[in-house]
């Protein structure tokens, strides 16, 4: 019977891959909570989409995790049109500083 050890030895782990994937899932459960507080306003898709000046595939694209490619302006609306605000950090180690 192979040991842990012995199997980790043979195929080490890529962390590279590893974190990869986890920015892939973090991003598709941002995503998942911005549905949901789409869906808790009783919008759909197209509705948030005519309310905020933006296509309906756009707004998918947006739940679906493709926030790299949207702009700061869209995500802003995005978030107005469902009760919220945008608020953006500049991140380094322990520092946070709110720049928006």
């Amino acid at each position: 019977m192979t040991t842990l050890d012995e199997l980790h030895q043979r195929r080490p782990v890529n962390r590279g891959r590893v974190e990869e994937h986890k920015q892939r899932m973090l991003a598709q459960v941002r995503a998942s909570r911005l549905r949901e507080l789409r869906e808790a306003t009783g919008l759909t898709q197209a509705q948030l989409a005519e309310r905020i000046g933006v296509g309906q595939r756009q707004v998918s694209k947006i739940e679906h995790g493709d926030l790299d490619n949207a702009k700061i302006g869209t995500i802003r609306r995005y978030l107005e049109a469902v009760g919220g605000d945008l608020s953006i950090e500049y991140v380094r180690g322990d520092s946070r500083i709110q720049v928006a």
